[in-house]
């Protein structure tokens, strides 16, 4: 039977301290006996306990990935100056601004201070701390180099959030483009369009097919153009459902879109380089090479790059190298094999990997750059041709009327 975790709250307290001065602060506890408890082996009496008041509008703030390895970096900081975990932990949530995160943090230190071990009091946070990073951190308390072992989880969790945040904006700027033709259009549509169709009406002659064309889509946007909003936000949920619940609905759409021009090139490589940077950080912290391509599997971000790594798992525990396990997949570039034919032989894999995933977030870097740059221009002149195109709809029939005249 599984046990049930109380949800921790934030409580506030008053109280004296050892030499009887007067004191107040916050802490975090499951309910209000545990905490008095908790403040009296701190060596404080306390006089006036009490859940903290929620504020009025808001709360806290979202723990991001970003937070987490921003702890992580601090933790390691304080542990290599040699100051003891629990009171890292103290002197890294005094310095918090995020109240969700010094409650998450507040609470990972109560457990480790009543004698849990750091992985499993991380354990209890999954939504915030994924299997390999207290797998990572289990395996440094392991080996007595916890502050070694956090110092290279906080550059992994860092590489791997930039490269995150590079491919977001290459796939937002695309997104970006058809936001903005498809609002621009719409409201030419509906607004402008009828204003130039209430003007022909007293020409008492036959309108270009062009701008025919448009009064049509026009007059039907106005109709229904609530259908069509509906039908666009329907199709997004709907996608994101479909690829949220179906496993096999998700690994089409993830092989599909590394076809895609320039946006399936940029996912390609931060694959690489994501299968690089876990790899290098699991087997330089000790883990067995064929239970770290077993974490890297599911940390490629994409369908093909989990099959590849998952066959590449299975290759290497029956023997086969690495490298040309790797080349047989047809998914890695030669030069992330050669790379890493070079660290198996010369028994410097994980610095080889390492370079593998230096190297391909450059690229990645490189090509958002590209990226961005050629996309700008292509935003005016696919609104160029759109509004443009309305406009010189609009305004045939008055060259007509010219020429006539």
């Amino acid at each position: 039977m599984v046990q049930k975790v109380e949800k921790l709250q934030a409580f506030v307290w008053e109280g004296k301290d050892r030499k009887g001065n007067k004191s107040k602060g916050e802490v975090s506890g499951t309910n209000l006996a545990l905490v008095k408890a908790q403040l009296r082996k701190q060596g404080i009496i306390p006089d006036k306990v009490k859940k903290k008041p929620k504020p009025l509008f808001g709360g806290s703030k979202k723990v991001t990935p970003f937070d987490i390895a921003m702890f992580t970096r601090q933790m390691a900081t304080m542990m290599r100056a040699g100051v003891p975990l629990v009171q890292s932990f103290d002197i890294v949530t005094d310095g918090l601004e995020n109240q969700g995160l010094r409650e998450l943090i507040s609470a990972v230190r109560n457990d480790v201070a009543s004698g849990t071990s750091f992985a499993n009091s991380l354990r209890r946070h999954p939504k915030h701390f994924d299997d390999l990073y207290c797998n990572l951190v289990d395996s440094g308390e392991k080996a007595g180099a916890l502050e070694t072992m956090l110092a290279r989880i906080a550059t992994y969790l860092e590489k791997t959030e930039i490269l995150k945040k590079k491919v977001k904006k290459a796939m937002t700027y695309p997104i970006a483009v058809i936001v903005v033709a498809i609002v621009v259009t719409a409201i030419l549509l509906v607004k402008v369009v009828p204003q130039f169709e209430s003007l022909f009406q007293g020409f008492g002659a036959d309108l270009p097919v062009f701008t025919q064309f448009i009064i049509g889509i026009s007059e039907w946007m106005q109709k229904w153009w609530f259908v069509v909003l509906l039908g666009i936000v329907g199709s997004i949920f709907l996608f994101k459902e479909a690829k949220r619940r179906s496993q096999k609905f998700s690994d089409v759409v993830d092989r599909y879109v590394l076809k895609l021009p320039i946006v399936g090139e940029i996912l390609d490589k931060s694959a690489v380089a994501k299968f690089g940077r876990v790899l290098s950080t699991t087997f330089a912290s000790g883990v067995p090479l064929v239970d770290a391509l077993e974490s890297v599997a599911g940390a490629t971000g994409n369908a093909v790059y989990r099959d590849a790594v998952l066959k590449i798992r299975d290759d290497v525990s029956s023997g086969t190298q690495l490298q040309a396990s790797m080349k047989t997949t047809g998914v890695f570039p030669v030069m992330a094999v050669q790379l890493t034919s070079i660290g198996e032989e010369s028994g410097n894999l994980d610095e080889m990997l390492e370079k593998v995933a230096d190297h391909y977030e450059s690229v990645v870097d490189d090509m958002v750059d590209n990226l961005t740059a050629l996309m700008e221009p292509m935003i005016m002149a696919v609104l160029g041709v759109l509004v443009g195109g309305l406009i010189i709809g609009m305004y045939l029939p008055i060259f007509q009327m010219g020429q006539v005249v």
